[in-house]
């Protein structure tokens, strides 16, 4: 799968599942900018990938300044974006309301669910100027009406079932214009690689290979949602 020359916008790329998505849209020839709350992650990530294939920004999706800032130095430097893969989100565990903190569970709620929305927002005149505009979510099983086995916080329940019902009502009014929304409901998932086999845990790996096929597709196949069978044993 190759994506010469499309301009792809990664957010949580400092580490972890991020990163991989970077990594993996610029070994097929997409040229990459990535942010992170941390900047000197973000840059690591841009400096693996390399010079003039990467940039790096800092952004913190729970705060509104640091999204139109972020917004505005991409609307300085490119005149379109092809893909928009909202992947940042800070996870939250504790079962108990009373396991986080109020500054925990408003960072939580504004970095998943206010910060995707402002940053798509701000970002949507760069995609319709695009000839093949996505918008990637990785929400999450938590997002799923009815999840209960991971043991995150309610408060990140709460945010990945708000950018759930953004996502869901976005496919619908921009579909018209060709603008593809597609969203990933992963489980609880692993960051090595593993075994990938029959009752291992699913890795970022695997959930990578799911954003790169749908993004690979061609334009009359919407893939709009990718849902996961959720095989080792749990509550």
């Amino acid at each position: 799968m190759i994506f010469d020359g499309l301009r792809v916008v990664v957010t949580g790329a400092g580490r972890d599942t991020g990163r991989t998505l970077a990594l993996a849209f610029a070994a097929r020839g997409a040229h990459v900018t990535v942010s992170a709350r941390d900047p000197a992650a973000a840059a690591r990530t841009a400096e693996t990938i390399g010079a003039g294939t990467a940039e790096a920004f800092a952004c913190d999706l729970a705060d509104p300044d640091s999204v139109r800032g972020f917004a505005a130095a991409l609307g300085a430097r490119t005149d379109r974006i092809d893909v928009l893969v909202n992947n940042g989100a800070a996870y939250l565990p504790g079962a108990g309301l009373d396991d986080a903190s109020d500054d925990d569970i408003v960072g939580t709620i504004a970095g998943a669910a206010t910060g995707t929305i402002l940053l798509t927002r701000h970002l949507l005149p760069l995609l319709r100027a695009s000839d093949r505009p996505d918008v990637v979510n990785l929400v999450s099983a938590c997002g799923e009406v009815g999840h209960h086995r991971s043991e995150a916080h309610p408060a990140y329940y709460a945010a990945k079932h708000a950018q759930a019902g953004f996502a869901g009502i976005l496919s619908h009014r921009l579909r018209a214009e060709g603008i593809r929304i597609i969203s990933l409901y992963p489980p609880d998932f692993v960051q090595d690689d593993g075994p990938r086999g029959f009752g291992a845990p699913l890795t970022a790996r695997s959930v990578v290979e799911c954003v790169l096929f749908a993004v690979g597709q061609p334009r009359d196949c919407f893939i709009r949602e990718f849902h996961f069978e959720q095989v080792r044993p749990g509550p």
